[in-house]
């Protein structure tokens, strides 16, 4: 008679621990949060911080008179390499050639500060020069707003990506496909200069076109400027071997001084071939025009003289008639936010680990995305176009015997100098020169080696490889990276959403074992499959499913499963799982699944599903007491 109101007494007194025990759970998560943040605030503030966020406080205390020595003669070295570079790269670019002079010294001054590898330099690059003209153009001819402020945003997102700690990413981005695609920059950015050693103009800079039409009008060679870069070409193949030559001196042999001194005058003229090149080519320029023979070659022209004004980007362009606003400049330069800053990461990490392993250092991929960000962004105000890591350069600084990232500032204040003085010099250098310089400074990018590796070794690993390489030479290098990323994510995600399951057929029971986990990709695949199996030949068998390999559920895994022991249900047949781990026991457990069976070996499951079949009923889990599952207890 008055058990109901004894029941009503305890449901709310069951009801007031509840909301007390719900208020306990809240006040400790709001202490849990206010340690967290505290403990988050620290660590921010502290020195080690301090110490990541700005590398350059680890060595300048340690800077001493041998470290200068060797950095001075390192910036000069790569400052003497990145003038004609930057000269050739910007008219890659599409841009005037002291654009490329614009670009090369601030990332030169910001990484000495934030980057955390010594050997590598930042600047103009070939692939980044090529990324610029595909999707920074200016309908304006020579116009650099576009460029500048692809320049500003890429910087914004690799900064916002590094303070997030997204150098992660890169990981996400296989070796295959990286050298598929600075292949197949490689072989385009090559042929795209043929133009300049023959001397023809309006060539397409799209491959497919640009083959086509170079062939078309391989009549109209100027035989002046395919005479010059014929010659730097070779000239320049042979000044670089100078930087290699083996002296195969006898060990313990004495050195002559004259020997020494000999021997570093080739290796600074081997290691400075490209400016030899482009000073030799605008000498004999200079010598022609002085005997009033002008006209036979084509030349660089005038360049703006003097140093780049330091100014916010502008943010519209107008060219007398028509102005294009924000709107225009960001739909037009579209997908090259995501692209540039992503390559420029790629490039940089790629080449930054190359030299640290080599060197025997680490390098931090989230810091160098901050540098190379800071560099775009500060750059944009003098003028920059997109800048990250130059393989080339990176190695001649580091043959040069580099010793910290301050080598930066004496390569930036010889292009300052460069600006100041010698841009009236620049007129006379010929496009032929420098379509070689480029020619000889990314051929070497092409590896066409790496695909009988990876026969060898994995051919699947071919796919992603072949993929890039052809989409990017077909419809576009911008496109063929994201075509070969995606290709590559497709084969590693597969094993995951079609893991294989290794089965057993006993009388009445099917054993089956997935392998790959069972997370959501997978779920409704490992269901359907165990159906089918478990139905095969028109007589439903039980289940038993082996989780020794699941280390974790996921809620679509906890969906599939229901579905899955409904399903065997409705047919008079169970599903038993076994050799289940304690935390895939607990979420099981929390998700109350219906007709859930757990056993701790394949033999107890099979003689639970043998005695129901006899007859007998089967244990189910809410007859066993949490005592006897630790796990849930």
């Amino acid at each position: 008679m008055h058990q109901p109101l004894l029941d009503d007494a305890k449901e709310d007194t069951d009801n007031a621990e509840y909301a007390g025990f719900k208020e306990d759970a809240a006040d400790m998560k709001n202490v849990q949060l206010k340690d967290q943040c505290r403990q988050c605030g620290n660590k921010l503030c502290s020195i080690s911080t301090l110490r990541k966020k700005l590398p350059c406080i680890k060595w300048i205390p340690k800077y001493g008179l041998r470290e200068l020595q060797c950095d001075a003669i390192a910036g000069f070295t790569v400052g003497l390499t990145v003038i004609p570079q930057g000269l050739a790269y910007s008219k890659l670019a599409g841009l005037p050639p002291q654009y490329g002079l614009y670009s090369a010294f601030m990332g030169s001054f910001i990484y000495c500060f934030l980057g955390t590898s010594k050997d590598i330099t930042l600047g103009p690059t070939a692939i980044m020069s090529l990324m610029t003209a595909t999707f920074a153009t200016s309908p304006i001819p020579q116009d650099p707003t576009y460029a500048i402020i692809l320049s500003l945003v890429c910087g914004v997102v690799q900064l916002v990506m590094g303070t997030l700690n997204l150098g992660i990413l890169v990981n996400f981005i296989s070796y295959p496909v990286i050298n598929a695609f600075t292949s197949a920059a490689a072989v385009t950015i090559s042929f795209g200069q043929v133009k300049n050693i023959l001397g023809l103009k309006n060539i397409p800079r799209e491959f497919g076109p640009m083959v086509y039409e170079t062939f078309a009008h391989i009549g109209e060679t100027r035989i002046w400027d395919t005479i010059m870069g014929l010659c730097s070409l070779v000239i320049l193949f042979l000044l670089k071997k100078l930087r290699t030559i083996d002296w195969k001196d006898e060990p313990g042999a004495e050195i002559k001084l004259s020997q020494k001194i000999a021997r570093k005058v080739l290796w600074l003229i081997g290691t400075g071939a490209n400016a030899v090149i482009v000073i030799a080519a605008a000498g004999i320029v200079a010598v022609l025009h002085s005997q009033n023979i002008t006209g036979h070659l084509s030349l660089t022209g005038h360049l703006k003289e003097g140093l780049p004004p330091f100014k916010v980007p502008s943010f519209s362009v107008t060219n007398g008639t028509e102005t294009y606003t924000a709107g225009d400049i960001f739909s037009g330069i579209g997908m090259g936010f995501f692209i540039v800053p992503v390559l420029g990461l790629v490039e940089t990490i790629a080449i930054g680990k190359a030299f640290a392993r080599r060197n025997n250092y680490v390098i931090d991929a989230s810091q160098e995305l901050i540098a190379i960000g800071a560099a775009n962004i500060i750059g944009s105000f003098v003028s920059s176009y997109p800048v990250t890591g130059s393989f080339s350069r990176t190695a001649v600084n580091a043959q040069s015997g580099v010793r910290t990232p301050a080598n930066g500032i004496f390569t930036g204040a010889i292009i300052l100098l460069a600006l100041a003085v010698l841009t009236p010099l620049f007129y006379y250098i010929p496009n032929a020169a420098l379509g070689a310089v480029i020619i000889s400074a990314v051929v070497q990018m092409v590896d066409f080696a790496i695909v009988k590796s990876l026969w060898k070794t994995n051919k699947m690993d071919l796919v992603p490889h072949l993929f890039t390489f052809v989409t990017s030479l077909a419809i576009g290098i911008e496109y063929g990276i994201l075509i070969g990323i995606g290709v590559s994510l497709l084969i590693l995600l597969y094993p995951v959403a079609r893991p294989p399951l290794k089965t057993l057929v006993r009388p009445g029971i099917l054993l089956v074992q997935p392998h790959q986990g069972m997370l959501f990709p997978a779920a409704e695949y490992i269901s359907e499959s165990i159906v089918h199996k478990a139905t095969k030949g028109g007589r439903p068998r039980s289940v038993v499913l082996d989780f020794q390999h699941i280390v974790k559920i996921d809620y679509s895994a906890v969906q599939s499963l229901k579905q899955l022991f409904a399903e065997m249900k409705r047919k008079g047949q169970c599903v038993v799982l076994v050799h289940v781990q304690p935390q895939v026991m607990f979420d099981l457990h929390q998700a109350e699944i219906p007709f859930l069976i757990i056993r701790s070996t394949v033999d107890e499951a099979c003689e639970d599903i043998l005695a129901q079949a006899d007859g007998h009923e089967m244990i189910l889990p809410q007859d066993i007491s949490d005592e006897e599952h630790p796990a849930l207890a």
